[in-house]
């Protein structure tokens, strides 16, 4: 598995800069940039670290399709839908999908 090809990949998919994602993961940005341009493989403790800042598990980072047979369709699609979500973003969904669930 190309471990910085699919970080990369990631930052692109969500819209995340090198920056902010080095921020959100509580890394050195100098760290991050010399990583990805390096193609420096991270440990694991560093890549945990940028699974957080991408707001992924490790589990999903190596997962390539995370299918789930349960879900109905629309239910698939929200869930599709949640994973394009910044942290802010998913934040509101969950604060107004609560009230929503509270009527």
């Amino acid at each position: 598995m190309d471990v910085v090809g699919k970080i990369i990949r990631l930052c692109q998919e969500k819209g995340i800069s090198y920056y902010r994602l080095a921020k959100n993961a509580g890394l050195a940005y100098s760290s991050v940039s010399n990583m990805l341009h390096k193609n420096t493989i991270p440990s694991i403790s560093t890549l945990e670290k940028i699974c957080a800042g991408l707001d992924i598990t490790l589990a999903q980072f190596f997962t390539e399709d995370i299918s789930y047979p349960d879900l109905t369709p629309d239910q698939q699609q929200l869930l599709d839908l949640y994973q394009t979500l910044d942290h802010h973003q998913r934040e509101l969904l969950l604060a107004y999908a609560k009230g929503l669930a509270s009527d």
